[in-house]
């Protein structure tokens, strides 16, 4: 076995198997990748090949390309890319003279962190949530931190919600007439802390009274009955006590009517009749003056009570003959008999005014024939008179 081994032949084999398997070896003792990269949109980005310097050439591939975004290549085998943009992120790899791989990274860009947008909320006195959106869209992962304090006291954490932006302080100083947030964003190209001042008192809005209820008042149709359910997030009634606005209309007008009330039910007397009606309630802190009143809730129609007209069609509700005894008024028979039926009376005037207006009318002939008659009785004794005068005078002796 050993002369076998001696052989020339099998020498010669065992060189070139050797040989054959030696960039395979090297390509696994070099293959280093150091992960992700960061870099500042807009500048020059130096990426090295490896954590050592190379004095070999090298040569650069973007995603497995030779196409290379505006760059140079240093003697020590770092690529410096020129005022990258957005197409200059990938994975950078390097080679050396063999096309062995060298190191691979990878490159993301964006921005450092900028002051942040915040705004608060403040739903009750025990409880405060503050949100904030970026000023600067960093296309970087972030991480926050925030913490909260009144005036002169110490700071405490302020709950951060990473995936919501937002972050929680429950049982803030609320005696305490400003309070500070501070947050602070960091991310792989550097920090910004940003300081936002609070007035709690200012800031305290409740949520909108829940379960709103609106009924019709039977027998009244110009009343609704209104009751609500205190809003879930509003810790103690009785410490913090709310006043309530109730607004109503008929659906249609512009016009909102209003009532304030300090508790359920509420009354509405005007309301208008036989009119479907919009109605809605909001609440604020009744002993802070400053505070805001919550958002109004979602409208609730409702139309007052109508009496249902009977139908003329309809049968009594009870046969006359239901009852044992008799309901309808007794009269005797004499004098029924003796009554006379309102359609003979209006027909006995009728013929009484006939009558005076026939008297009258010939009442008044009479009298104008009487007139011309002794009219004319009077001409003719004249006349008479005139010729006896006239014979008498020729007559006479000349």
């Amino acid at each position: 076995m050993p002369g076998l081994l001696s052989s020339p032949v099998c020498l010669t084999v065992i060189w070139f198997l050797s040989w054959s398997l030696g960039p395979s070896r090297a390509q696994i003792r070099t293959d280093e990748v150091s992960g992700v990269q960061y870099g500042h949109l807009g500048s020059n980005v130096t990426v090295a090949c490896g954590k050592s310097q190379i004095r070999i050439p090298v040569e650069w591939r973007l995603n497995q390309s030779s196409v290379l975004p505006w760059h140079r290549v240093t003697s020590e085998g770092t690529i410096v890319l020129l005022r990258v943009d957005h197409s200059a992120q990938g994975s950078y790899s390097c080679y050396d003279n063999r096309g062995l791989l060298l190191h691979s990274v990878r490159l993301r860009l964006g921005h450092p962190p900028g002051l942040l947008s915040v705004s608060c909320q403040v739903p009750n006195h025990t409880h405060v949530r503050c949100s904030w959106v970026d000023s600067v869209k960093t296309l970087l992962p972030a991480k926050y931190n925030a913490s909260f304090r009144g005036t002169g006291q110490e700071w405490k954490p302020c709950v951060v919600d990473v995936t919501r932006r937002h972050c929680d302080v429950d049982q803030p100083a609320f005696w305490q007439s400003i309070h500070t947030l501070r947050i602070t964003e960091t991310n792989a190209l550097g920090s910004e802390t940003t300081s936002f001042r609070i007035r709690l008192h200012e800031l305290l809005k409740p949520d909108p009274p829940e379960s709103l209820l609106v009924k019709e008042l039977e027998g009244y149709p110009k009343r609704l009955v209104v009751s609500w359910n205190l809003p879930s997030s509003w810790p103690d009634y009785d410490a913090f006590p709310l006043m309530f606005q109730i607004r109503y209309r008929p659906q249609g007008s512009m016009y909102w009517s209003e009532i304030y009330s300090e508790e359920s039910p509420v009354l509405i007397l005007d309301a208008l009749a036989g009119h479907l009606h919009q109605v809605q309630i909001r609440a604020r802190d009744e002993v802070n003056s400053e505070s805001q009143w919550s958002e109004w809730s979602s409208l609730f129609l409702v139309r007052p009570w109508e009496a249902i007209p009977e139908s003329p069609d309809e049968p009594p509700p009870f046969p006359d003959d239901f009852f044992p005894f008799n309901t309808k008024p007794e009269t005797s028979t004499a004098k029924s008999h003796n009554s006379v039926h309102p359609e003979d009376e209006g027909n006995l005037g009728l013929v009484i005014l006939l009558v005076l207006f026939s008297v009258v009318i010939l009442t008044t002939v009479l009298s104008l024939i009487f007139v011309v008659w002794v009219r004319q009785r009077r001409r003719d004794h004249v006349t008479k008179q005139e010729l006896t005068s006239m014979v008498k005078m020729k007559s006479m002796p000349i």
